[in-house]
């Protein structure tokens, strides 16, 4: 059966950007990842039959506190390290949302969002 998983509004300071001060004050990113996997679990209720969301948030985390420029580069770090651990994953969605963004006006967030068929 066709499982769809999704982590969303992990919250995360980290110390992306473009800007020195970005990468020396930090800022609060927000993670949403979702995947698909063909799965029995829903009916044999056993983990071994799917794919531990805890394992792919300590993924999103790890990745999460190596700084990068741009949080396109991190998504794309996190989709990598997430399909790479899980080939048994059919789609996979990475977004990464930067809060309060340093540019010139008021913008809540900026997101990026890769998606992937694997």
């Amino acid at each position: 059966m066709k499982t769809i998983i999704t982590l969303e509004t992990m919250t995360f300071h980290a110390f992306h950007g473009v800007m020195e001060q970005e990468r020396i004050i930090g800022g609060t990113y927000l993670a949403d990842v979702s995947y698909a996997v063909e799965t029995d679990a829903a009916e044999t209720d056993n983990l071994a039959d799917t794919i531990n969301y805890a394992e792919v948030f300590e993924i999103v985390k790890t990745e999460m506190a190596i700084p990068s420029r741009l949080i396109e580069h991190v998504a794309g770090r996190i989709m990598k390290s997430i399909a790479t651990s899980f080939p048994q994953i059919n789609d996979l969605s990475v977004k990464i949302s930067k809060l309060t963004p340093p540019l010139d006006g008021e913008v809540e967030k900026v997101t990026v969002e890769l998606q992937q068929n694997c």
